[in-house]
Parts: C-alpha cells; sequence; structure tokens
C-alpha cells in the first residue's frame, strides 16, 4: 500500500469514528417515506425535484434509523445542504437526545483512490470554526413524536449553517408557535396530525469554505381540522442572520410563502398537494 493511499484510508477512519453512520437510503423517489408528504405527493419545485435527472447533484433521502422511516429529506449534494425536510407533527413531544451528529455512508461511499472523505456532505469538523454559525435542525428533535425519531434528526444532513442567536431566538420561539397552532387546530378524529415542510434558500457563502450558509429559512405545515372540516395551512419565513433582541419572522398564508419561494427559486413551488384545499369530499 502506497503512502498517499493509508494516509487517505487512515483520514476516513477518523472522519468516521467522529461522524457516525445513519442508515438512512438514497433512492430515486420518495415511495418508501410518502407517508411524510401530504397526501403521500412530494412537492412540486419544476426545475430542481421534477427534473432531478439534469441535475444529479440533487439527492433522495428516506431518513431511516433503527430500522424505521423517520422523515424525508431532499438534499443538494453540491452546496452539502439540504433543499427541505419532511415530517408527520403529532403532538407528541420528545426531549432533545444527547447523541453524536450522524452522517449518511450512501451519500459518499467508501474509496481506494485520493478522493477526499465526504465531498457530498458535511461533516461535524466543518461547524468548528463556525463564525457566529451553529447546527440548525430542519427537522427540530422538540417535534419528534418518539425518543428513535428524535434521536434520528441528528444527521448533518438535516441541519443548515443557522446563525446562533437566530437560531435559539426567534426561530426557536416560531418553533414552539407553530407546535402550539397544531396542537390546537390539527386535529383528524381526536388525533393531532400535520405534514410539515422546512427548508433553506441558498446563499451566497460558505463556511469553512464548503458548506452553503443559507440566504433564508421557511417552514410550513398542513393538516385536516375535523371538527370544522376544512384543511388547515400556516407558513413562516426569515433571513438567516444575526439577531439582537427580536426578530420578525414573516408569518403568512401557505400562497405567499409558495409565491415567495418561486420568486427566489425562479422555478414554480407547490409545497402541497392541491395547495392545501380547503375542504374535504364527502
Amino acid at each position: 500500500m502506497n503512502m498517499h493511499l493509508f494516509i487517505v484510508r487512515i483520514l476516513a477512519v477518523l472522519l468516521a469514528s467522529s461522524c457516525p453512520f445513519a442508515i438512512s437510503e438514497v433512492l430515486e423517489t420518495f415511495t418508501k417515506c410518502s407517508e411524510f408528504f401530504f397526501k403521500g405527493q412530494p412537492p412540486e419545485i419544476s426545475s430542481i425535484l421534477d427534473s432531478r435527472s439534469k441535475n444529479n447533484h440533487y439527492k433522495i433521502i428516506c431518513q431511516k434509523y433503527h430500522n424505521m422511516y423517520t422523515f424525508a429529506t431532499f438534499y443538494n449534494a453540491e452546496n452539502r445542504i439540504p433543499v427541505f425536510s419532511a415530517y408527520k407533527y403529532t403532538g407528541k413531544i420528545s426531549k432533545r437526545p444527547n447523541i453524536p451528529w450522524m452522517v449518511e455512508p450512501q451519500l459518499d461511499p467508501a474509496v481506494d483512490d485520493m478522493t477526499v472523505p465526504y465531498p457530498n456532505q458535511a461533516i461535524n469538523e466543518d461547524f468548528f470554526n463556525n463564525y457566529g454559525l451553529n447546527r440548525g435542525h430542519l427537522f427540530p428533535s422538540g417535534h419528534a413524536g418518539d425518543d428513535v425519531t428524535a434521536e434520528s434528526t441528528f444527521t448533518l444532513t438535516n441541519v443548515v449553517p443557522q446563525k446562533i442567536s437566530f437560531n435559539a431566538g426567534s426561530w426557536n420561539r416560531m418553533e414552539r408557535e407553530i407546535s402550539d397552532i397544531m396542537n390546537k387546530h390539527c386535529c383528524d378524529n381526536n388525533k393531532v396530525l400535520a405534514h410539515v415542510l422546512t427548508g433553506a434558500i441558498p446563499g451566497n457563502n460558505k463556511l469553512n469554505g464548503k458548506v452553503n450558509i443559507p440566504s433564508y429559512m421557511w417552514t410550513a405545515f398542513c393538516c385536516y381540522n375535523s371538527a370544522a372540516n376544512t384543511f388547515v395551512s400556516q407558513a413562516y419565513w426569515a433571513l438567516n442572520v444575526d439577531e439582537h433582541k427580536e426578530k420578525t419572522i414573516i408569518k403568512n398564508s401557505l400562497q405567499k410563502l409558495q409565491e415567495f419561494l418561486s420568486q427566489q427559486l425562479r422555478t414554480k413551488v407547490q409545497l402541497f398537494n392541491n395547495n392545501c384545499a380547503k375542504k374535504r369530499s364527502n
């Protein structure tokens, strides 16, 4: 074995030991984890998700942990951040687990040449010199319905570099607010259930020259309220910037968020089937 190959293998082992593996699946479609999308249908993002064959740096991940699917992620391997994560909210709140951050082995198969380990995803070390940024969950562990699902959110394919004061401040308050709204309005036959999408819009800068720092973050939910026989939705978005005292997160309709995303991404965006239709047919 030559010295260069030996060094690469040692480096790969060290990186793997610092970032445990999540046993997820990188697939061609979301079919295996369609349950995490409203009516089983992922968003329509015409020039990205709908034409993925022309942009092979976009990856579909059915997040799997302890032999169960826990959520879904659409991932941009070129930017090393997710486009969005999709999950189900059931009103059950889990505590933040204390586990190491994980990586997805299927995004970066083992190699025996001089390829740099993990060229398609962020690793824990990328966040060490963080310049006021930390790991911002798209699917927050606090919205998970059980401990296994909460642990599964600690994969680096589910996070973006987020300003620390923003993450701990208004974004955290928004996550609690949206939880309260879903608990109150997303009740189908006495059970809380909502489908949530949370995503990030890429920015112009990279953390440590590798991981894209999003310009905006956004989230939206869609659910059915059986008592009122109506579908309910709500959306939020905000700049990923430092905040000191208060920060205004834009709270608006699903339609307004879709219009905003369509402008930012320069393509048509529909997050939920039939725009989260207002009435359920008999």
